[in-house]
This record gives C-alpha cells, structure tokens and sequence, in this order.
C-alpha cells in the first residue's frame, strides 16, 4: 500500500477506538458467533476477560474473552491455550468477530 495513503486500521464498531492494523490479520476464515472473524497476531486497546476451557467448532481451546477498553463492547477472544498441536499457532491470537469491527484509515496508528 501506497504510505501516503494511510494504512488500515479496524476499530470497535460502537464506539470507533483503534483495536487492530489490518497488516496484523493471520488468518481470515475463522467462525465467530454465527458470523465470520479474524485472527489477529496483535491488538490493542482491549481488556481481556477471565481464562476459561471452551468449546469452539475447532476443539477445546482456553481463551479469554477480549473487550473494547473504552466502550467494554465484547468484540471476542484470545487464545490463551490449545490442546492440540496443529493449533499451536493460535496461542496468544485474538479473533474479532467481524460484526464487531469496523474499518477505519490512520496513518499515525504506530
């Protein structure tokens, strides 16, 4: 991308804080609450719930619900600890569901 244009920023859709750069995304495919999310390498600007074992459609997975620090708006999960080794790679991600992200331009986000 062009550095004169910006670079692409995802924020909490209720209240528009900075949650994400788009050059952070992992993984597109994943399911979040009966829509489509993305797994970040890295985000800001959240407040992580308790640790807890969870059922996901991939196996049992400890995650940790992931808020909107300003608003509290649940927007999803990181990956605390997987089970089993080919999902090794998600620990320390977050998925946001994309229902509660929303796309935004800054070129002063780092």
């Amino acid at each position: 991308m062009d550095d004169s244009i910006g670079s692409r920023f995802y924020c909490c859709f209720r209240c528009r804080k900075i949650i994400a750069a788009h050059d952070h995304i992992v993984d597109k495919s994943f399911v979040a609450w009966r829509g489509r999310g993305f797994l970040f390498s890295h985000v800001v600007n959240v407040v992580e719930g308790p640790k807890a074992d969870r059922l996901l459609i991939s196996g049992t997975h400890m995650v940790a619900d992931v808020f909107c620090g300003d608003c509290g708006e649940k927007l999803g999960w990181k990956y605390e600890k997987t089970y089993e080794q080919h999902h090794k790679y998600k620990e320390g991600k977050t998925v946001l569901a994309k229902s509660k992200i929303t796309n935004a331009f800054d070129s002063t986000f780092y």
